[in-house]
């Protein structure tokens, strides 16, 4: 009888361990993080790609998942901050993320990149412009979405030299990782143009008032003042502008091409002109990926989301590619494998970047981003 007992409670157990081992099974997900602002002033930035990822892998994980596997959304929120991405990179590290869409602002990015280098996880950002972030090969764990800087700042320069005929412009920035970066391409290249920089200066972000710096511009008399930073300061600038009755060109990135510098600056953003992305209204991915906005959120999307539907569908693609998370194995599908998104059909670069993508200038025209043609 004892034998009987002893032998049923090993089959017990088996089966117990079996049961556990078929649950454990069960339970495993891929985890896609997302990193980026969610609250504070950028939050405007960072929503819309939250909102990305999480229709991109509702429908996912609605036929199948990714290698049989469901996909579960890890999102933390850096601020737009190096200091705090830091702290959210190490976070999503030890939750035991297997890619990150994000970060949003290059200064947060840089900052997050390391960590995740050394953990050989991928991070891909549907925002962060820098072109140090991929030129530089310091993080060959990083790709994105979006162009680089040197490649916006030479469509403003373009732009304003044979479109607006500026002979003399003043260069602002927010003395941040993106801001001054693309300020400081964009002095190389009007210099190279013959334009004269009649000053290029450094603000402080997040300040009250920056009369001064707009007494500044009034006695230089520049044809164009060129920003290099986000909106919240853009807006304040060029309300002060208008308001000391100073009409001057105003031209900023796609730091400043977003609705909410529309909705801050109100009258005084009509004639404002920013690069951004190319417009992809026309394309069928796209208008798909806003119409399941619009149902979903009840709203049209944000800055960055059409880069960030793609992120998310080019990190799970490349998985599923790749048929696991290796990390060599990830960035080899990335950099071979192309996938179909809203910003129409893209790989990447041995850089990082993606091909086939690119910038447009936009003027606010009736309270809305025109695309220049």
């Amino acid at each position: 009888m004892k034998k009987i007992l002893f032998a049923m409670g090993c089959l017990l157990a088996v089966c117990l361990i079996f049961s556990c081992g078929k649950k454990e099974e069960a339970e495993q997900t891929i985890k896609l993080g997302v990193a980026g602002a969610h609250s504070g002033d950028l939050a405007s930035y960072g929503l819309p790609s939250v909102n990305a990822a999480k229709l991109v892998v509702e429908k996912i994980n609605a036929n199948g998942g990714v290698l049989g596997q469901q996909v579960e959304l890890l999102i933390e929120d850096d601020v737009c901050k190096p200091e705090v991405a830091g702290n959210t990179a190490t976070k999503l590290i030890s939750d035991g993320v297997d890619v990150v869409m994000g970060h949003i602002c290059s200064g947060a990015t840089k900052a997050a990149l390391g960590i995740y280098k050394e953990a050989n996880v991928v991070a891909m950002s549907p925002s962060a412009t820098n072109p140090d972030l991929t030129l530089s090969g310091d993080y060959p764990n990083f790709f994105r979405t979006i162009p680089h800087d040197a490649k916006q700042a030479e469509l403003q320069v373009k732009f304003a030299t044979q479109t607006l005929k500026v002979k003399n412009v003043v260069i602002l920035h927010d003395k941040g990782d993106y801001g001054k970066s693309q300020a400081e391409l964009a002095k190389k290249y009007f210099e190279e143009a013959g334009v004269n920089v009649l000053l290029f200066e450094g603000v402080t972000p997040g300040a009250v008032d920056y009369s001064a710096i707009v007494t500044k511009l009034e006695r230089q008399q520049p044809d164009l003042v060129v920003w290099g930073g986000y909106h919240p300061e853009a807006s304040k600038i060029v309300t002060l502008m208008r308001k000391q009755r100073m009409d001057t060109l105003f031209i900023g990135a796609d730091g400043v091409k977003d609705e909410t510098f529309i909705k801050v600056a109100g009258e005084y953003a009509e004639g404002v002109y920013a690069t951004g992305p190319k417009d992809i209204s026309d394309n069928p991915m796209a208008k798909m990926a806003k119409e399941e906005h619009q149902k979903e959120f009840g709203s049209d999307p944000g800055a960055f989301f059409d880069a960030a539907y793609a992120a998310t569908q080019a990190l799970l693609n490349a998985i599923e590619k790749a048929g696991s998370t290796d990390y060599d194995k990830v960035v080899n599908a990335l950099r071979t494998e192309y996938v179909e998104t809203p910003l129409g059909k893209i790989r990447f670069d041995e850089n990082g970047d993606a091909t086939g993508i690119g910038f447009s200038v936009y003027k606010v025209t009736n309270g809305r981003f025109i695309e220049e043609k």
